[in-house]
């Protein structure tokens, strides 16, 4: 396992302690090493993809592995900020989500998460079609206000949770309004983002023109030899018509029938075939 997928597995091994740290009320500064852990899990993730790209090391583990760690770390630290209520250090104040109002921080949560679905299945969607897809810089940025959201709300979380009774009203008020405006700058580009690289990459959503069957010569010509036996000669015409084809195709099979010998190869429309039933049974019957 190279250096980059290390540290992407190790992004992935710090989501657990980002949680245990920020739920566990009972461990003094908690919520401040939640963040600080958090923080360094996201600040990996454009350490593992450069020196991926830097030194020649990019591998489909590390593809499916790195932005599985991306989503899963950014949809805890959301849950985390707008679902668990923060409990002052004494229980001075109620319990209460650290985003307020509580509804707006549950909408932009949902339009992120709602985002990066869609996005994913996108991509699956390219995949299919073995599209690549260039990587977009307001991907880039939308990455970045989402962690820096999620840090601050942490740090603000921390603050209430062990100082509440000594931060004045109106600096709480202002940190809250501050936290609120970033935080819906950051949906509106994660949504614009997302949007942006839908269009920027919509021949994935184009409908495919069906393809035609790739017809096995080897298996149609005994067919079309028992077809016609009985009347002795074969046309391209015929064949087109009776086993709904293309003249291309039909004229495909009467030249390679003509090549092996089973129909006659003299100029014209109609080919006389130059087997008889029996011969036809020991050839491709026994």
């Amino acid at each position: 396992m190279n250096l980059p997928n290390k540290i992407t597995i190790s992004r992935i091994c710090l989501i657990p302690l980002v949680l245990f740290f920020f739920l566990a009320d009972f461990i003094p500064y908690g919520k401040l090493v939640a963040a600080l852990i958090f923080g360094i899990a996201a600040i990996t993730d454009n350490i593992d993809g450069r020196i991926a790209r830097k030194r020649n090391l990019v591998t489909d583990l590390g593809k499916f592995l790195d932005p599985i760690a991306d989503k899963v770390l950014v949809a805890t630290g959301l849950l985390l900020i707008v679902a668990y209520p923060i409990t002052a250090l004494g229980g001075i104040r109620e319990p209460m989500a650290i985003v307020q109002p509580a509804w707006l921080g549950i909408v932009c949560a949902v339009l992120m998460l709602a985002r990066e679905l869609i996005i994913s299945a996108f991509r699956q969607i390219a995949a299919t079609k073995n599209l690549v897809m260039a990587a977009d810089k307001s991907g880039k940025i939308k990455a970045f206000f989402q962690d820096i959201t999620i840090f601050f709300y942490m740090i603000f979380a921390f603050m209430v949770a062990e100082f509440y009774p000594n931060i004045k009203d109106a600096a709480y008020t202002v940190i809250n309004i501050v936290l609120l405006v970033l935080l819906v700058v950051t949906t509106i580009l994660t949504i614009t983002s997302g949007i942006n690289y839908i269009i920027k990459n919509k021949s994935v959503l184009k409908a495919e023109k069906a393809q035609e069957p790739k017809m096995r010569y080897d298996m149609i010509i005994p067919s079309v030899l028992k077809e016609f036996i009985e009347e002795g000669v074969v046309s391209a015409g015929g064949i087109a018509e009776r086993f709904n084809i293309d003249e291309k195709r039909a004229n495909k099979i009467v030249a390679d029938m003509q090549e092996l010998g089973y129909i006659s190869d003299e100029e014209g429309t109609l080919h006389e075939i130059l087997m008889s039933e029996e011969e036809y049974k020991e050839t491709f019957e026994d």
